[in-house]
C-alpha cells in the first residue's frame, strides 16, 4: 500500500483498482491474488525469455560448427582485439563519470577517483551476477562507507545511474532508428516504419524526461518515498553522457564483426532493444536472452562471426571486468582483515 500523506486528499491509483479487483474476486482467492500473480510471473518470465532465446539461437546457430567461431576469432586480429578492450574501459571510464555527477548530485563530495573506482567495481559485479540496481548498490554501500557515504546517498547515486542509463540508451536508439542504414538494405529485420515509430517514440520520451526536469519543481512521490529530479542542465547530462556510454559498449561487438556486415546506426537499432531485454529477462547478464534477441534481429551478419562476436562482447565486458573487480575486492578485505 502506497503511503500517503494525511493532510493531502485521497487520489484513487493502481493500489486502489488492485483492492477492488481483489475484493471481487473469490474468497477463496482474495487480497492474495494479485501478489501471488506477480511472484509466479517474476520466478516464469525469466524462464520463458530464456527459453525463447534457447530456441532462437538454436535456429540461427544450429548450423554454425565450434571451428568456424574460431575461425572467426582467429580473423579479428590484434588491433580489432585490442580496440574491444579499449572500448570497454571507455564504457566503464564513461559509467564512473556518471557515478561521480550522481554522488555529487545526492550530496557526497568525492574526487573523481574513488568514484571512478567504486563505479567500475559496482557495475563490473552488477552487469554479470543480474539484478543490476540491488546488487550494485549493496557494492556501492560497501566501498563508499569508508568515506563517509550514507546509504540515502548511495541509494540516490544508485537511482541516478540507472537513469542515466535508461534515457541515455533511449536517446542512443531513437536516433539509430531513425538513421539506420537498414530502411535501405535490409540489414536489420526491423522494418522501416516501425523503426521510424519507435525512434521517434524514444526520443519523445527523453525530452518528457528533460521538460519535466525543467518543469516539475515538486518532488515525485511513490510507494512511499519521494524523489526529487534533477534539473534540466543535469539532465542534459545524463542523457549525453548515458548515449555516449551505450554507444562506445555496442562498439565492442561491432568492431569485433567482418568489415561492412552491417552500419553502426543498423547494429544499434538491434543492440538496444536486445539490452532491454536482456534486462527484463532477470538473467544474470541477460546470457542467452540479449544473443537471442540480437541474432533474431540482425540479418546481414553470417553466423559464425556474429557468435564470435558474442564471445569477444562477454570476455571484453563482463568477464574481464568481473575478474579484476573480483580480486580487488578479494585483495581489500584480506588487507583490512590484518595479519591476524
Amino acid at each position: 500500500m502506497q503511503i500517503q500523506d494525511p493532510t493531502e486528499p485521497h487520489t484513487p491509483g493502481l493500489e486502489d483498482l488492485e483492492e477492488d479487483l481483489a475484493a471481487a474476486l473469490p474468497e477463496t482467492q482474495g487480497s492474495r491474488f494479485f501478489p501471488l500473480i506477480k511472484r509466479w510471473a517474476l520466478h516464469v518470465v525469466p524462464f520463458l525469455l530464456l527459453g525463447a532465446a534457447v530456441l532462437v539461437l538454436w535456429r540461427e546457430f544450429r548450423d554454425v560448427s565450434p571451428a568456424e567461431v574460431g575461425a572467426a576469432m582467429r580473423a579479428w586480429g590484434y588491433l580489432d582485439v585490442a580496440l574491444a578492450l579499449v572500448l570497454s574501459a571507455a564504457s566503464f571510464t564513461l559509467m564512473g563519470v556518471v557515478e561521480w555527477f550522481g554522488l555529487r548530485w545526492a550530496g557526497a563530495r568525492l574526487p573523481v577517483a574513488p568514484a571512478l573506482w567504486g563505479s567500475f567495481l559496482a557495475n563490473a559485479i552488477g552487469h554479470t551476477l543480474g539484478a543490476n540496481l540491488l546488487v550494485s548498490g549493496a557494492v556501492r554501500a560497501r566501498f563508499y562507507s569508508r568515506f563517509g557515504v550514507s546509504l540515502k546517498q548511495v541509494a540516490a547515486t544508485t537511482v541516478f545511474h540507472g537513469v542515466s542509463f535508461a534515457v541515455g540508451l533511449s536517446a542512443l536508439a531513437g536516433v539509430s532508428l531513425l538513421a539506420a542504414e537498414g530502411h535501405h538494405n535490409a540489414a536489420t529485420r526491423i522494418a522501416g516504419p516501425v523503426a521510424d515509430s519507435l525512434g521517434i517514440l524514444l526520443l519523445g520520451a527523453v525530452a518528457t524526461y528533460v521538460a519535466l526536469c525543467a518543469n516539475l519543481k515538486q518532488p515525485l512521490r511513490a510507494f512511499g518515498y519521494r524523489l526529487k529530479l534533477p534539473s534540466w542542465r543535469v539532465a542534459l547530462a545524463q542523457i549525453g553522457l548515458g548515449a555516449f556510454d551505450n554507444a562506445v559498449a555496442a562498439g565492442i561487438i561491432w568492431t569485433l564483426l567482418p568489415e561492412g556486415s552491417v552500419g553502426y546506426f543498423s547494429f544499434v537499432g538491434a543492440y538496444a532493444p536486445s539490452v532491454v531485454v536482456g534486462l527484463i529477462s532477470h538473467v544474470p547478464g541477460g546470457v542467452g536472452v540479449f544473443e537471442g534477441s540480437m541474432s533474431a534481429l540482425l540479418a546481414s551478419v553470417p553466423p559464425a562471426p556474429l557468435a564470435a562476436g558474442f564471445l569477444g562482447y562477454r570476455l571484453a565486458f563482463f568477464l574481464l571486468p568481473l575478474l579484476i573487480a573480483g580480486i580487488a575486492l578479494t585483495a581489500d578485505a584480506m588487507r583490512r582483515r590484518g595479519p591476524g
